[in-house]
């Protein structure tokens, strides 16, 4: 059974694998670092861009109505200024019955 003491210069001092492994360790360890500030970076100005977005909805939303209105087919304009009409037409006309029923009362 014989044994050999291992060196102690070996222990002490680190191997070539380990010195780059150590420094592949660090490159990647910088490398996460940067990427990570990238990201941080990359998500204030997603905020930023959404809540400039967000300010234009209520623009967005009268351009939509506007949009609506004036892509309506002309027939069906027509139709609702018809109808429009014919509420005033019968309004007007209830409203000269009552005036001559008032004034058969008399």
């Amino acid at each position: 059974m014989s044994t050999t003491p291992a060196p102690k210069n070996r222990a002490s001092s680190p191997t070539v694998f380990e010195q780059q492994r150590a420094e592949l360790v660090r490159e990647i360890a910088g490398g996460m670092e940067e990427v990570l500030q990238n990201i941080n970076r990359l998500n204030r100005n997603l905020e930023s861009i959404i809540a400039v977005g967000n300010e234009f909805g209520s623009v967005e939303a009268l351009w939509s109505q506007f949009e609506n209105f004036m892509g309506r087919p002309t027939d069906e304009n027509e139709a609702q200024d018809r109808q429009k009409g014919n509420h005033q037409d019968e309004d007007q006309s209830q409203l000269h019955e009552q005036e001559l029923g008032d004034g058969e009362d008399r």
